[in-house]
Formats: C-alpha cells, structure tokens, sequence
C-alpha cells in the first residue's frame, strides 16, 4: 500500500500537469508493475492513443465479459490496428458463467442488485484480479464528470479493494475535452456512440440515452445513481 503523504505530494504536483505527462511519469515509475485498463470509451481510447505516443509496447487490457456488443469487438480489433497496440483480452471463468446461468437464468441481473453484482463479480472482477496481479498500479478513464459516484476523484488514488494504486489521468476532463481531443487526433471510436450510447458496457446492461440524460444514465437504468458501478471502481 503506498503512503498516503506521497499520494497527497503527487496529486499536488500533478495538480496543473497535462494528462500526457501524468501517463508517461508512471509508465516510467512502475514499469512493467503497471497496466491500463480500457473498456474502450471515449475516455480510454484518448488515453490508448496516448499511451501509443510514449511507449506502445505498455500493458494494455481489456475484460471481455461475453455479453459485449459486436461494435465493441470491432472498435478493438480497428484500435490495435491504427494505433499499433495489442489489447491483451481477460476473459470469465467458464465454468463458473455456466454455473450461475444454470442458477439464476441467463439474464439474472436484472431480477436483482445482488445478483447484478454477482454477475459483474464473475465477468468483470474476478477476470480483473488475474489482469492485475502482480502490479503495483493501474490506469483508468475515469473522470469527476462522469456521475455521483465519481464527483471526488482524484488523479492519483490508493484503491483498496485491489490494492493498487490507481492512476485517473483525466479526472478533470470535461465530456466536451474528451471529443475535442479525438476530433483533433482522429481517434476510433465505438460506432454506438452515433447512435445514442454514451457509456457502453454490456449489451444488456447498457441503452441509448436521451438528449440532456446523466452521461451515465443509460447504464443498469433500472437501478439508482447511487448504486451504478459493477465493482471495478467500487467508491
């Protein structure tokens, strides 16, 4: 667990820094006990094509839970391509989708949160402690912005749940900082977005959003705002 005194110091010294600058400081610090964890949204694509600039041989991944949408697939097989990375996939544990299928039904989250989180435990967590192990820290896209659950992100967090440290380079980003920065570098982007999808998870977890809805609001939309994460930025 890293000290709470040097997490303060660099939240304070990166305060004003350019979001590029943070990724490639710890790539540099950590090294190969470091990874970044894309879900392949807008946020994470600005920060994949970063990464692509200072190192784009770093460790990039992806949990692929198996109820994706088929656009998803594409955006990652197009990303790897243009931006010359490969995005290692996690996938679920078989036998255990097999066993809470047989359960609870193939569409078992929407009965209850409990089993909601259940099934994000199996698809998303468990897959996401393998991708983890034996690193000391972990990049993400989340940004203030982005709901409730987030308003007090900080650029450099200790994530207790995975003991790691966690690294939000773009906690300040508006939504708007987000497409300026992939209009202006051409950044592929999941072809729902045009379709009214703003946070894409999986298929049956995520709907198209209304004009002025939470950015977030079309995920797990049967739940309340306080409720809505899967468990992999549990706040």
């Amino acid at each position: 667990m890293m000290d709470d005194t040097k997490i303060r110091e660099w939240n304070e010294q990166f305060r004003n820094r350019d979001s590029k600058e943070i990724i490639a400081y710890f790539l540099n610090h950590f090294k190969d006990k470091i990874a970044f964890s894309t879900s392949l949204g807008p946020e994470d694509q600005v920060i994949t094509h970063m990464i692509s600039q200072i190192d784009p041989k770093a460790n990039i991944f992806t949990l692929d839970t198996g109820r994706v949408f088929p656009e998803t697939y594409d955006l990652m097989d197009r990303t790897n391509k243009k931006l010359k990375v490969n995005i290692r996939v996690y996938f679920p544990d078989a036998a255990e989708v097999e066993e809470m299928v047989e359960k609870k039904g193939i569409n078992l989250f929407y009965d209850s949160i409990e089993n909601r989180k259940e099934c994000c435990n199996i698809r998303k967590i468990k897959p996401l402690m393998r991708a983890t192990k034996g690193l000391d820290a972990w990049i993400t896209g989340l940004r203030r912005e982005q709901s409730i659950t987030r308003k007090d992100l900080q650029w450099v967090e200790q994530d207790d749940n995975n003991n790691l440290l966690k690294i939000n380079p773009l906690a300040h980003w508006t939504e708007q900082d987000v497409w300026d920065y992939i209009a202006e570098h051409k950044v592929p982007v999941n072809a729902l977005h045009k379709k009214g999808f703003a946070s894409i998870g999986c298929q049956p977890c995520t709907r198209a959003i209304a004009a002025g809805e939470d950015v977030r609001a079309g995920r797990w939309w049967w739940e309340n705002p306080e409720t809505k994460e899967c468990g992999l930025h549990k706040r």
